[in-house]
This record gives structure tokens, sequence and C-alpha cells, in this order.
């Protein structure tokens, strides 16, 4: 494999570089001493840039949708009543002791990969979350819903879009 196809296979292993390569906010360099490629480093780096410069830029945009939160989230028997089924597990209103951050509308995979990367940021531990049918669910501890729905609303405001 040539050294920019295995520098564009380690940088495709990490996407926060792939999106930071997509801003133009990445030191070449710096990132080429990270990444585990066999080569020198300026050589890597040189393959950085010009990988770089091949991608689409990097844009956000809006998600069109409601957000909301829903309290007193469990285990439920049927999973008609689940806000989130995964895995056999349904969780949805009743008697728990978690929070469900709920947005309806133009919400998919990318705005869910947003939000829990805000979330992640803001040191709210997400339970379980998941996106289909026009609904994004993330289920929090009960304490952490204010700012997992403060979180949410930020992220849907700039998804980003694009390669």
């Amino acid at each position: 494999m040539s050294l920019a196809a295995e520098t564009r296979r380690a940088v495709r292993d990490r996407p926060f570089l792939l999106y930071g390569l997509r801003a133009g906010v990445v030191n070449f360099t710096a990132a080429a001493r990270v990444l585990d490629v066999e080569g020198d480093v300026d050589a890597v780096a040189t393959a950085l840039s010009r990988y770089a410069d091949e991608l689409p830029d990097y844009g956000t945009a809006p998600v069109e949708s409601r957000v909301r939160m829903e309290s007193r989230i469990g285990p439920v028997e049927e999973p008609a009543d689940a806000v989130l089924a995964v895995g056999g597990v349904a969780l949805g209103p009743g008697n728990g002791t978690r929070t469900a951050v709920l947005a309806t509308g133009d919400v998919g995979a990318r705005a869910l990969e947003a939000a829990l990367a805000r979330l992640s940021v803001a040191d709210v531990p997400v339970v379980a979350a998941g996106v289909g049918g026009g609904t994004m669910a993330i289920v929090v501890e009960r304490l952490d819903g204010a700012d997992a729905l403060r979180a949410v609303e930020r992220a849907l405001e700039a998804v980003p879009t694009g390669g």
C-alpha cells in the first residue's frame, strides 16, 4: 500500500481527524506524528495536505425538528409503548428513573452522530440512543435530562453535511 493510501486509511480510522481536515484546522505535521503510518513525518504531512485538498469542505446545516424531554423512562413490556427498543430491550414511559430526549422531524444518523458527540463533550453519559422513522431518542440518567436537552438542541442547529 502506498504512503498516501496508508495515510488516508489511518485518517478514516479517526473520524475527528477527517472532520478537522475538512474544516482546515489541522496542523499536518502534528497529525502526521499521531498517525500510525510508517514513513517520514514530512512525507506523511504532505500526504495529509494533499488528502485535505481533495476532501469536501466541512459544513453544517440546521435540522428541522422539535425537541422535547420525557421523564420516568424505564423498561416496558410492550415494544409499541417504547421510545427506544434495541436488542430485545424496550425503554418507554412508566415508572423508570431515566429521561429521554426526543427529536422529531428531519432527523437521521448524522443528527444522532452530532447529538452524541455534543453529549460526549458535555460529559453527559448516554444510556441508549437510536434514530428511525423521523424520530431520534436519547436516554440519559434523570438528573442529566436538562443538560442533554440543551446539548441536543445545540447539536441540531449545526449538523455536519456532506462527505
